[in-house]
């Protein structure tokens, strides 16, 4: 997202008492289009002190609090609103261009991605059960392999349980049986893996049906909501902030979206030939995981590199062999996140990879592999946010977009004045 919105608090009308030149902290730069995102140091003196910041702080406790423990109601509404920003330009086309009622341009999409959805889940379900079914049975063969590594390994080991006596008086001469047991709990962890799996089918079949059914009525009656919210706001200038946060959301989120699909989608059709042409067993497989994967910034590649080398390795007679689809899997990436999609993005939608990351760790930690999916929209959603709120102004342009000299010479030239 590029910058901050062209109608700012700075326009009279998005003002409710004080004028522009009257309110601290709302100061034009000198090209006029963007605001100085410093806050005057009188506005903090006058509405912060330790009794605010501290149930400041408790309320963001509390309102986490509430957010992990409410994670089985919470995220498939949260899927349902991100997944209603991605069906935005159909929608339309199926409403505007096409004359269809909206239930039943909605209904068409709900049951064209559910199509999408559970064919592809039929196509690879087989396969992956295949892999979980056969991986203890494969571990001996992949620990022959990687012999090589046993090695440096063993010296690695060596000198951890010598430092682990040290520290602790303990000997550490249960080596042998600790190898041994090693196997064992691999085995053992790998068949509670595939348990999970199975036990977890119900409860993602259960979050998905809510997730379409609130999908449903966001296309077909969202708009009407947003309505009834604007009403309700109590003057004009708070009407019109509220349109212009739900109008910047929807371009610039919804781009971004959308981009990413069609950027990911390519990414696991060339995975899939890449799998196709290295002699990789289930292509399509391989290539689902890594267009799922890519959603997930930086951990998701990194994973798919992984387990593209596993299952190369479970695949290929040779370790050099099986670093093949690997490295060509880690060249995909490079050329797209690196190169392509910050191209394709760059002027509409600039997030603070610092913050990225950031949210990413945040939200798998507070809701799993559906937070990790879910970090980079709700991160982009509290920006736009933040940039519509005078005093959330500073944290907004801190979170990202780009960089203009005069956005800095207006703080160089802020801060000389100062005494």
């Amino acid at each position: 997202m590029s910058g901050r919105p062209t109608a700012s608090s700075a326009d009279p009308a998005c003002s409710d008492s004080a004028s522009p030149s009257d309110r601290p902290g709302d100061r034009l730069a000198p090209d006029g289009d963007f605001l100085d995102p410093t806050l005057d140091r009188n506005l903090l003196r006058e509405h912060l002190n330790i009794r605010d910041i501290c149930v400041l702080i408790l309320t963001v406790l509390a309102v986490f609090y509430s957010l992990y423990f409410t994670a089985p109601i919470l995220l498939p509404f949260v899927f349902a609103l991100v997944l209603n920003l991605l069906m935005i330009a159909p929608m339309r086309f199926l409403t505007q261009r096409l004359h269809l009622p909206r239930h039943l341009a909605g209904l068409m999409l709900i049951v064209m991605m559910f199509g999408v959805v559970g064919g592809i889940a039929t196509t690879i379900s087989v396969p992956a059960a295949g892999w979980i079914t056969r991986a203890p049975q494969t571990l001996p063969a992949l620990q022959s392999k990687l012999a090589v590594l046993s090695g440096p390994i063993d010296v690695v080991q060596r000198d951890y349980m010598r430092l682990s006596a040290m520290f602790s008086g303990h000997s550490g001469t249960t080596r042998s049986t600790r190898g041994v047991t090693g196997t064992i709990g691999g085995e053992t962890a790998l068949s509670r893996l595939g348990s999970s799996v199975l036990a977890g089918t119900r409860e993602l079949a259960g979050g998905f049906f809510s997730m379409l059914l609130m999908l449903f009525f966001l296309m077909t009656e969202g708009d009407t909501l947003l309505r009834r919210c604007v009403e309700i706001m109590p003057t004009y200038a708070k009407k019109r902030r509220l349109v212009e946060i739900a109008t910047q959301i929807e371009q610039n989120v919804s781009l971004y979206l959308v981009t990413i699909t069609m950027m990911n989608l390519g990414v696991g059709l060339v995975n899939m030939i890449q799998c196709w042409a290295t002699g990789m067993p289930n292509p399509l497989l391989w290539g689902v995981l890594a267009f799922l994967l890519n959603y997930i910034p930086i951990i998701g590649p990194l994973t798919g590199v992984v387990v593209y080398f596993v299952v190369g390795l479970f695949s290929f007679p040779s370790l050099l062999y099986a670093l093949l689809p690997p490295s060509i899997y880690l060249l995909i990436h490079v050329l797209e996140g690196e190169t392509i999609t910050p191209m394709l993005l760059a002027r509409r939608f600039t997030l603070n990879p610092v913050f990225v990351m950031g949210s990413l760790l945040f939200w798998d930690w507070m809701w799993g592999i559906s937070g990790a999916f879910l970090s980079v929209p709700m991160l982009a959603v509290f920006k736009i946010v933040c940039d519509h709120i005078e005093v959330l102004a500073p944290l907004g342009h801190v979170l990202g977009g780009p960089t203009r000299r005069t956005i800095s010479s207006a703080i160089v030239a802020q801060l000389q004045s100062e005494p």
